[in-house]
């Protein structure tokens, strides 16, 4: 019988990216899944800037952005006329070192995450499906069937369903999983072709009764399109070509479309569930959490699931952190999750809504609003940090304390780059780590040392009090780089209580960097 730490069920992005944050922090890990290989299409294509910053923890983001495509703006069209353009440089150039959209299509992303797991001695055991699973005070006992029907019983001290919306996990532990799915049904399709909206960009149109969305790929003229399906068209879409669906948006866009590589149709889900785990089985990206594709926010949110789930469930394992330190993956991700799907539903809405009304908003108001609302830096920033995720935060929450300035416990850390130094660049390590810009006390130093905490003490300059950072005050930074406390004069005994009333328990040299 094999034994591992933690079975992940499912090798999407989500579960990928749990299996390799686990591995580096040495975690004994298995990921199955009951497809013969990897996806060959490119179903998610967004990479927002957080999963960007994330990602330097384990030297993703080079390789992602070398084989992606940044897309520096967003155009609005307006009965087949370009109406408004938005750059992203513009809006988020102080706030993130990736100030864009990428795109990286999702087949190729996964290949990436399967080859940088093979490196660490993992292979994702394929054409391998979970039948069941037992739980109790000790561990997980699962039975799994390979290619062929052998079955096979595999013990693990934790199980992570990430399994997509038909989770046999989440089923499993009797979770809801209410919510709805929308009238619509759109199309996709990856094209090659030709005209402006060609040119690199995202390109929308806003038509009275069709919707389009252009994304750019890499390469050119390669594009694909997402639109709606109408009329009664949209009452059988599993029969639909490319051919069938409404070219006026198409048009409108003056797309000249040569050849379709791909065609697909689906309708749109909206649906979190009632828990994201329980006793020692976890449930993450779509197994959670289905909703809107608007703004590319769907794999990004598992993969942040992965993240959050990933040093947490390390920490337990290593005797750092007590088992309730599992309960905050549910708060904080759960949270995100109902916000997300309230905020997608709304644009979706918008942008898919029948009705003279909803058309003129569409058409008339939204072109002369949008532009004109984004010349205020408060609603770029908040458009951006919204979109990219970069203002995800976990503020009143069990792990979040304290407050400098405008910057609270549980937020991301404000980026600033500046004479060369990056302050995200200490970020990198999977650990807890301490920043201070300005002047930090011995004691405070020595009291890090003997917990093994790195203390990274930067020169105070305008550029952090401009960023909302506070000359003096302690950050205690937690292992996936969100704030844990902070403090205009804080000292040892303040993070000493901290960890104690949390009953986490950092170990000198334990950590991995």
């Amino acid at each position: 019988m094999k034994r591992c730490e933690v079975l992940i069920i499912g090798a999407g992005p989500t579960g990928l990216v749990l299996a390799l944050w686990l591995s580096k922090q040495g975690v004994s890990v298995r990921i199955i899944d009951r497809t013969t290989g990897p996806g060959t299409t490119s179903r998610a294509l967004a990479v927002q800037a957080r999963t960007l910053e994330l990602y330097r923890q384990l030297d993703l983001t080079a390789a992602v952005l070398e084989h992606g495509h940044q897309v520096q703006a967003a155009n609005l069209w307006v009965k087949g006329e370009a109406a408004a353009r938005l750059p992203f440089s513009t809006i988020g150039a102080d706030f993130t070192p990736y100030p864009f959209l990428h795109i990286y299509p999702q087949d190729e992303h996964e290949q990436l995450l399967i080859e940088r797991l093979q490196a660490l001695g993992v292979e994702v055991e394929r054409e391998t499906e979970l039948l069941g699973f037992t739980q109790d005070s000790h561990g997980i006992s699962a039975k799994l069937c390979h290619a062929g029907g052998l079955e096979e019983h595999c013990e693990a001290s934790y199980l992570a369903g990430c399994d997509g919306a038909r989770s046999t996990v989440r089923k499993a532990l009797g979770v809801g999983f209410p919510g709805g799915t929308y009238q619509q049904v759109f199309y996709v399709a990856d094209v090659q072709a030709s005209g402006p909206a060609l040119n690199g960009e995202l390109h929308v149109d806003l038509d009275e009764a069709d919707f389009l969305a252009v994304f750019p790929l890499a390469g050119s003229g390669r594009a694909r399109l997402i639109g709606t399906v109408r009329d009664e068209r949209a009452e059988h879409p599993d029969q639909l070509r490319f051919e069938d669906v409404s070219q006026r948006a198409i048009e409108h866009l003056k797309v000249q479309v040569q050849q379709v590589n791909w065609f697909s149709t689906y309708r749109v889900h909206h649906r979190v569930a009632d828990h994201f785990g329980r006793q020692r089985a976890f449930l993450l990206g779509d197994a959670a959490h289905v909703h809107s594709p608007a703004g590319g926010q769907g794999m990004n949110t598992g993969i942040g699931d992965a993240i959050n789930l990933a040093w947490k469930l390390a920490s337990v394992l290593r005797g750092e952190a007590r088992d309730s330190l599992l309960d905050t993956y549910e708060i904080e991700r759960s949270a995100f999750a109902q916000r997300l799907v309230s905020t997608t539903d709304q644009i979706f809405n918008f942008i898919t809504a029948d009705g003279r009304l909803a058309a003129l908003l569409r058409t008339r108001l939204a072109p002369r609003v949008l532009p004109r609302l984004i010349a205020f830096r408060s609603a770029r920033e908040f458009l951006f940090r919204t979109v990219s995720q970069i203002g995800l935060n976990y503020r009143y929450m069990p792990l979040s304390a304290g407050n400098a300035g405008p910057i609270q416990g549980g937020d991301r850390l404000p980026w600033v780059a500046e004479g060369g130094r990056d302050n995200f660049s200490g970020l990198k390590r999977i650990c807890w780590q301490i920043q201070v810009y300005g002047a930090v006390s011995a004691s405070l130093v020595q009291w890090c040392s003997s917990r093994g905490i790195p203390v990274d003490v930067f020169i105070w300059s305008e550029a952090h009090e401009a960023a909302g950072l506070v000359r003096d005050a302690v950050y205690l930074i937690r292992p996936d780089t969100y704030i844990a406390v902070v403090w205009s004069n804080a000292d040892a005994d303040v993070l000493e209580a901290y960890f104690e009333e949390r009953g986490l328990n950092p170990r000198p040299g334990k950590q991995k960097y």
